[in-house]
């Protein structure tokens, strides 16, 4: 009798399945940036406005030196500061393709930049935080566990800070992002405690504060997904003032991105 086995997601050497490109970018990381979504994530938070980006089978192939080609081209508009940002999804579940595909950007003179949840703290994940990745950005869900889960319905937030942690003891630069959801994750004891949990850290830079907004409904839509987060509103101008007021405690720099 034959036996069928379950499909097994195997990654390929040398290449990256990449959701999208987006060229002159200047919302991921210092600068103008090629910014490269990558395919995948293992969450699924209430609010993601990328929900296309879940599915780790959907995406398009790509050769490295395809990607590092493509950097190339763009260099000129880089600038000193500008670069390559991978985001997604969540990159890191690529990490051991993302490790030459930053060396060579190193080799080429490219600043690189990862956007990621920090669940994913592996051997590759750590050869490309310490050697390849000129700057992390670090999504902060939430500060307890219970809204950790209620927001990306998984458990274990401190893979995250454990995460943070590595980062800060390789001395390499960090920013973090918060999005700031009324009721969820803008209240003030929330961020009073992120401030405290990571105000004596050297290398975080600034912490960039996203606004809660609902451009990514209609995505749901398309995928004939329900979208938790119907009911929720968008922060008033003085709410984000508040929040801003907050961290400026903590924080050498906040930013409303």
């Amino acid at each position: 009798m034959l036996i069928l086995k379950p499909k097994v997601i195997q990654h390929k050497d040398n290449i990256l399945r990449v959701h999208s490109i987006e060229s002159f970018g200047t919302h991921d990381g210092p600068g103008v940036r090629m910014v490269v979504f990558l395919q995948g994530c293992k969450l699924k938070c209430l609010y993601c406005h990328n929900p296309d980006t879940i599915d780790t089978h959907g995406g398009k192939e790509y050769q490295i030196e395809e990607l590092v080609q493509m950097a190339i081209k763009e260099k000129p508009y880089f600038g000193k500061r500008g670069g390559v940002t991978v985001s997604g999804g969540e990159p890191l579940l690529q990490s051991k393709e993302l490790v030459p595909f930053f060396k060579r950007l190193k080799e080429e003179g490219i600043h690189t930049n990862i956007d990621t949840n920090g669940r994913l703290l592996n051997h590759f994940t750590e050869e490309l935080l310490d050697k390849y990745a000129d700057l992390v950005m670090l999504d902060i869900k939430h500060m307890t566990e219970e809204g950790y889960e209620y927001i990306t319905g998984q458990k274990n937030k401190e893979t995250t800070f454990n995460f943070a942690k590595h980062r800060e003891a390789s001395g390499k630069k960090m920013w973090l992002r918060y999005v700031l959801i009324p009721e969820i994750t803008n209240k003030p004891e929330l961020l009073h405690q992120m401030g405290v949990y990571f105000k004596d850290y050297k290398t975080i830079e600034k912490i960039e504060i996203q606004p809660y907004h609902k451009l990514g409904v209609h995505k749901w839509d398309a995928l004939g997904w329900d979208y938790p987060l119907k009911d929720a509103r968008e922060n008033t101008p003085k709410e984000i003032d508040a929040a801003v007021e907050i961290l400026q405690q903590y924080f050498k720099e906040v930013r409303i991105n």
